[in-house]
């Protein structure tokens, strides 16, 4: 046994300080990912406490106020139109009970004239524009704005039609696909492999697993971005249906598990956008660059443009240059 040891403890320690090693110099191992854009500033169903959320308007005034990207989700009418919606099920937005797949275009009501902020308990948003938003129209009308599209829904004919939207529009290198399920991001990387996309719910888990037994500096990563809750909001701005997550000790070892610094640095020294949701006050969005974030998404674009202001960036992040 002792004859074993003198073997396994050398290897182990040399495994793990060449881990702790490369870990903080990526650069040995892996070339820096390089994009068409670098955010800070990440605008949550456009704003959704600003105006109402996913509409034209919130949209508009995120860029005025200065959001460097637009985070949306997708769903297909009946008669074949990619609409931004966050629900599927219009009963939450409209207070209409029917699913956006069994409406035509022209049957979509109309969004409630005052809702509830999804991500900050007890607060409203309002606004003048109250119509769903096609996703060409926002196409159209900020053609150099990058926006992170999620896939909710297990749909092939909407992942092609946002991908025959995206290359119609020229915008491969500043959309961004998203799913939480990793079956569905497959299906969206085989219809466009040119647009970069996030981590899902399976790989993030996978990242954690490799990031605590040392193979994380090891291992090439196609994803470009990784977005994940910041748990300072939850059970304080943001209530969960969730039972489990409505308990402080769970969101305290979550928070202990994925909010790690030396995760993070890694990841950004990699050229991988780490973006933290939903911040949606000043505590929350210190905490989230403080735990390493390079953005943050919020529901309040001209919160966020305030403290940015006052916060200017210290890393310089490689972006590619236009036409590449």
């Amino acid at each position: 046994m002792s004859s074993y040891l003198y073997y396994v403890l050398p290897a182990l320690g040399g495994y793990t300080l060449t881990s702790l090693y490369l870990l903080k110099n990526p650069h040995v191992l892996h070339k820096r990912k390089c994009v068409a854009f670098y955010c800070r500033h990440i605008s949550h169903r456009g704003g959704s406490g600003e105006r109402i959320e996913s509409t034209m308007e919130a949209f508009t005034h995120a860029i005025e106020a200065g959001t460097e990207m637009l985070e949306i989700d997708c769903h297909l009418t009946r008669d074949g139109h990619v609409i931004v919606s966050h629900d599927e099920n219009l009963l939450r937005q409209t207070g209409v009970n029917a699913n956006i797949s069994s409406l035509n275009l022209e049957e979509l009501p109309l969004y409630k004239e005052e809702l509830e902020v999804t991500f900050y308990n007890g607060h409203f948003s309002m606004g003048a524009d109250r119509k769903f938003a096609l996703l060409e129209d926002v196409f159209r009308t900020f053609p150099k704005i990058p926006i992170n599209i999620e896939i909710k829904e297990d749909n092939d004919e909407l992942i092609k039609k946002v991908s025959l939207l995206v290359k119609q529009y020229d915008r491969e290198k500043i959309t961004v696909w998203a799913s939480v399920k990793s079956f569905i991001m497959d299906k969206c990387r085989k219809e466009n492999p040119e647009m970069p996309y996030m981590f899902t719910m399976r790989r993030g888990l996978q990242l954690l697993l490799f990031y605590y037994c040392g193979l994380l500096p090891f291992l090439p990563l196609g994803e470009t971005f990784l977005q994940f809750y910041l748990p300072h909001v939850y059970n304080r701005n943001y209530i969960p249906d969730s039972w489990i997550l409505r308990n402080r000790f769970v969101i305290f070892l979550m928070e202990k598990v994925t909010m790690r610094r030396s995760l993070f640095r890694h990841l950004a020294k990699r050229g991988i956008q780490v973006h933290l949701f939903v911040c949606n006050d000043v505590k929350d969005i210190e905490t989230a660059f403080a735990f390493g974030a390079t953005g943050v998404m919020t529901d309040y674009p001209t919160l966020l443009s305030d403290y940015l202001r006052s916060h200017p960036p210290k890393v310089v992040p490689c972006v590619q240059p236009p036409g590449h």
